[in-house]
């Protein structure tokens, strides 16, 4: 075993995700020498953010305005607090955060983003439809901006400024240094120390070695934890899985790779900083296994349009408004409450080739690789996307079938399959069909797809249609077995406004900051309880933000 101790820094910024590089790349351009060190080998820089589908949460942008859609500040805030729900005392700094990030989405995101070369997809997506009404969760009008280059393309200008300070002698990386111990002196914390992992050649995202080969040290006037959150550790994210949330899943699927395993939370907590709503987490579940793995439990969500009929795991249909893509916490809670692990959609082709994307850049490759040639071909053509397909004909949760009675059999042969009432699920396909015949009817999810129509993103891009699941035009049939996939942490380590790393009793602790989803994406939990979608890379790059500059004052 060696040990390291790398020279005193101004920075030492923990974690080179999305929030890490922009508090590095803050700093930098504060004049500081910065420090920024990773668990993981240097392929991975970027961390969660690079494999994500890059939305972010714009307000009142020129690419609403383009397609009709009238936002503000206010009606943003609405929707805002009325998904997060704060109900707590120390809810009071994350409604401060809360603020401030809608301030940044409707003013100076977009053109800061702009400045460093990041473009949006012109049509704007509406996730997170809500449903409950007009002060229930979710967004009342499309906010989701997808970044052209997708995760790559948000990160990439900020891995260059690193790169460009490392170039000039500003910036030291530091690959495969896990941290195990923040350093504290006279009640300061001066630095970090930790444990040099072994060199790996392994791809982006795939699991690696923790075979340690020495001891490390660094020193420096403020440190930064930007090291993400649990959804890589099932153990962790079961053990905070709140009882309003039901059991937690015997079976789940992973989101997010190995890496994202929560250690440094507890570090944190040893240095004296306060974890606060760990119980607020935001899983996924439309869930499916990625028949081409990278981590253990690779799952893949299917970013759904509003068209598909859900079931539960009995076949009985989700209520009103559990319709895909328009509440994910509330259809979690459901679910969970049924005693099973999985659900089902039972769709169309015609819905599928239509409505049917999958998160992640490398799902992507047309947005990831702003290749318009490839994203004309594959989002307006007839058929699923290439990435689609490749899921209908490998996928093991999807069943393919000509007919009603074909694919119901297929179901039933699936594991878990057995508990379905074969019966009620071909009740609910039939009556669902009938509501079709005409322009009105009492179906209030056929209601709601008709109305999403009326924006033109979703009529030109994402929304089916009205026909029957049966139409032979429209077929073949598909069938699709979900599950919860694991993604983020909404809360995390406390934090003021600079993002200064707050104690038990609400006071900042010297030299320590936190950022990104260690920190609940600022504050210690930002979202509340539930996020409005695309506010996840945007907590990162603002908290990251205000780490950066705060902790280079």
């Amino acid at each position: 075993m060696t040990r390291t101790s790398s020279p005193a820094t101004d920075v030492l910024v923990i974690g080179w995700g999305l929030a890490g590089l922009v508090a590095a790349a803050e700093a930098l351009a504060a004049g500081k020498r910065v420090t920024i060190i990773d668990q993981e080998s240097r392929t991975n820089m970027g961390g969660q953010a690079w494999w994500s589908f890059g939305g972010l949460f714009l307000i009142d942008s020129p690419e609403q305005r383009r397609l009709g859609i009238r936002d503000s500040v206010e009606l943003a805030t609405q929707d805002w607090f009325g998904n997060a729900g704060f109900d707590r005392p120390e809810d009071a700094w994350p409604r401060r955060w809360a603020e401030a990030y809608l301030q940044f989405a409707a003013g100076e995101k977009r053109s800061w983003l702009r400045e460093r070369g990041v473009g949006f997809f012109p049509v704007v997506g509406w996730a997170e439809r809500g449903g409950s009404g007009a002060i229930g969760p979710g967004n009342s009008v499309p906010r989701f901006h997808i970044t052209w280059g997708t995760g790559p393309g948000i990160v990439a200008p900020f891995i260059a400024a690193v790169e460009a300070g490392e170039a000039d002698g500003r910036v030291t990386v530091l690959p495969r240094h896990r941290v195990s111990e923040l350093i504290l002196e006279a009640g300061a914390v001066v630095g970090a120390r930790g444990d040099v992992l072994a060199d790996t050649d392994a791809p982006r995202g795939f699991p690696t070695t923790r075979e340690r080969t020495g001891d490390f040290e660094v020193r420096a006037g403020a440190t930064i934890v930007a090291s993400g959150g649990i959804g890589g550790n099932h153990e962790l994210v079961r053990a905070a899985w709140p009882e309003r949330l039901g059991t937690p899943p015997a079976h789940m699927l992973t989101g997010v790779p190995a890496y994202v395993d929560g250690s440094m939370h507890g570090v944190s907590s040893t240095a004296g900083a306060a974890l606060i709503n760990g119980d607020r987490m935001w899983h996924y579940v439309e869930g499916i296994e990625n028949w081409d793995p990278i981590w253990p439990s690779h799952g893949i969500r299917i970013l759904p349009g509003p068209s598909s009929l859900w079931l539960d795991a009995t076949g009985t249909r989700l209520p009103v408004p559990l319709y895909p893509g328009f509440d994910t916490l509330g259809t979690l809670a459901h679910l969970r409450s049924t005693g099973h692990d999985h659900s089902w959609f039972i769709t169309s082709l015609k819905i599928v080739e239509k409505e049917f994307a999958l998160s992640g850049s490398e799902q992507n490759p047309d947005l990831t690789g702003k290749d318009v040639g490839l994203l004309l071909k594959s989002r307006l053509a007839k058929g699923p996307t290439g990435r689609v397909q490749s899921f209908l004909d490998e996928g093991p949760d999807f069943i393919v079938e000509d007919d009603l009675e074909s694919l119901l059999a297929q179901m039933q042969r699936m594991p878990g399959g057995e508990l379905l009432d074969i019966d009620h699920v071909r009740r609910e396909v039939v009556a669902r069909d009938r509501e079709i015949d005409n322009d009105f009817t009492k179906d209030a999810q056929i209601a709601m797809l008709r109305s999403m129509r009326s924006y033109r993103g979703d009529k030109l891009i994402r929304t089916a249609p009205p026909h029957r699941l049966q139409d032979k035009s429209a077929g073949p049939m598909i069938a699709v077995k979900l599950h919860v996939l694991t993604r983020k942490s909404l809360g995390g380590i406390h934090t003021d406004l600079d993002g200064r790393a707050l104690n038990a009793a609400g006071e900042p602790i010297p030299g320590l900051f936190a950022a990104g989803e260690a920190s609940g994406f600022g504050g210690g939990g930002v979202h509340g309880y539930r996020a409005l979608e695309g506010t996840f890379l945007g907590g990162c790059l603002f908290s990251g933000r205000q780490a950066g500059r705060a902790a280079a004052r």
